[in-house]
């Protein structure tokens, strides 16, 4: 059985240390959708976050 993951929207926004709070409230709550969510640091500059979301 293959799973598909499909990015839906990626954005870049100012690191801040409580936005994986939020990115594991979403994850939690619309897993039921088949959305999750990802956050990651830009390799590029470290004050920056990627966020991006994915329909699984």
């Amino acid at each position: 059985m293959e799973s598909k993951i499909e990015v839906l929207s990626t954005v870049k926004i100012q690191h801040s240390p409580d936005l994986y709070k939020i990115v594991d409230a979403l994850n939690r709550t619309l897993k039921q959708e088949d959305l999750m969510f990802g956050l990651a640091l830009d390799q590029a500059n470290r004050n920056t976050a990627i966020f991006t979301i994915y329909r699984t």
